[in-house]
């Protein structure tokens, strides 16, 4: 019988290795959906400047946080057992408050840039 507390799981091979083919498929997905949508910015002509670098940062904040996740799955798949799982886990949320808290900080900025002209003086 185990000793409580010292519950682990394997994961077996077969599993990470599909895990991992699906997890390339994905980034590779969503690479060329970027790749699209950065296009897709850069040429509209409609957009103000400042709402269009707002526009840019989001983007680019987005795609810095999608890529952590992907790199954070990819850890995952590749876990042995179960701590290993809640380390990972734990490192990630840590790691995903901070970059949340500089990016919100970082996107304020550009918004109040973009508030400065209609503000009179």
């Amino acid at each position: 019988m185990a000793a409580q507390g010292s519950m682990s799981f394997e994961i077996p091979a077969e599993m990470r290795t599909l895990a991992e083919k699906s997890m390339e498929q994905a980034k590779l997905a969503f690479d060329s959906f970027c790749s699209v949508t950065h296009k897709a910015v850069s040429t509209a002509d409609k957009q103000a400047t400042g709402a269009k670098s707002v526009g840019e940062l989001a983007l680019r904040l987005a795609e810095r946080n999608i890529a952590g996740s992907f790199e954070f799955a990819q850890r995952l798949v590749r876990a042995k057992d179960s701590q290993e799982v809640m380390a990972l886990h734990a490192d990630f949320v840590k790691s995903q408050i901070a970059a949340l808290t500089d990016q919100a900080k970082e996107l304020t900025k550009q918004a109040a840039k973009l508030a400065e002209p209609a503000v009179p003086h």
